[in-house]
């Protein structure tokens, strides 16, 4: 028998998220039987903390429901062949430090996993958030060869990704983030311009200082002030992929306008609101060039590691208020 601990949602966030939203439960596990549909107890190694909990939560979530999100776990006993013992999976059940699956819900890392790459990766760039940073620009942006990109968020788990697919393609790449830390790495990584928003003086000269001829494609993940000060810098039949809103997410009275619609018509501009699961019949392609792009260095990867399941609340605070680079994941 084993003993799960598990977080919950106490209470519906109000604002800000709070610790004391949050409660640490014990679950008791069931033993696996021969002929049951239960035929494999895993054990979370890493979980993941991403901005789409907040809104996700409040749609999707009761109170007292163990928290979204997502693990690389450790499959420590199975009764089913296609899942070899000490085998580890991508799963999509909360916020929790063991489980019991039939498998069907469960991700294989691919068998082309090298051993040198820290698994947790398949909670980010070669992950979730590496391809929605890649539909997003292949599909939404339609990115080519000699545009400029512009993606805020920069320094983030897709951002960063963003940014460095668009190199790879052979674009000019516009990052902002927000502390100087985050602008030196994104430059580290290959960011033509990048700037800090919160120090700069206007937005809008940011912008054109770092781009005077425009944007072919803006990658969003903020929405905001930001989108409405970015969408008059775009070129004519420019693309906007609207990935995230992080800057709404914690809003108790709605943001009003200004409002898109004048520079949409004038600028003839695309926008296209999009969730990466739409190509889920793709992931497999997605997931075998990103890891082969990290394997090739063509993409960095920076992961923001907080040790402890307890740290999980934590962890998704702290990242909700910008304070990792790159990718967010606790160990357990």
């Amino acid at each position: 028998m084993v003993i799960a601990k598990a977080w919950v949602l106490k209470k519906h966030f109000d604002g800000f998220p709070k610790t004391s939203d949050f409660d640490l439960k014990k679950i008791e596990l069931p033993n696996l039987k021969d002929g049951g549909k239960q035929k494999l107890l895993l054990e979370s190694v890493f979980l993941s903390v991403d901005p789409y909990m907040r809104p996700y939560s409040q749609r999707d979530m009761k109170e007292g429901d163990i928290m979204i999100g997502t693990q690389v776990a450790r499959i420590v006993e199975s009764k089913n062949p296609a899942f070899a013992l000490g085998a580890f999976v991508v799963g999509d059940r909360g916020w929790r430090t063991h489980f019991i699956s039939d498998g069907r819900d469960l991700q294989l890392l691919p068998s082309s996993w090298p051993e040198s790459l820290p698994r947790s990766l398949a909670l980010g760039a070669v992950g979730m958030p590496g391809l929605t940073a890649y539909f997003g620009l292949l599909e939404v942006c339609k990115m080519k060869p000699g545009e400029t990109v512009l993606v805020n968020a920069a320094a983030g788990a897709v951002g960063s990704v963003v940014g460095q697919i668009a190199k790879i393609g052979g674009c000019k790449v516009v990052g902002c983030a927000g502390s100087d830390d985050k602008v030196t790495y994104l430059k580290k990584i290959g960011f033509d311009e990048a700037f800090n928003y919160k120090t700069v003086k206007s937005l809008d000269e940011a912008l054109h200082k770092a781009s005077p001829d425009g944007y072919d494609c803006f990658f969003d993940n903020v929405g905001g002030e930001f989108a409405c000060v970015a969408i008059n810098q775009m070129k004519k039949f420019g693309r906007i992929a609207v990935c995230g809103a992080i800057s709404q997410y914690n809003d108790s009275v709605p943001q009003k306008g200004p409002y898109v619609q004048i520079p949409m018509i004038f600028k003839e501009l695309q926008m296209e609101g999009f969730i990466v699961n739409r190509w889920k019949n793709r992931w497999e392609e997605g997931l075998r060039t990103l890891l082969k792009w990290v394997m090739e260095g063509k993409v960095k990867c920076h992961e923001q590691v907080t040790e402890g399941f307890e740290n999980m609340p934590m962890a998704f605070i702290g990242m909700l208020k910008g304070e990792n680079l790159g990718k967010a994941v606790v160990k357990v």
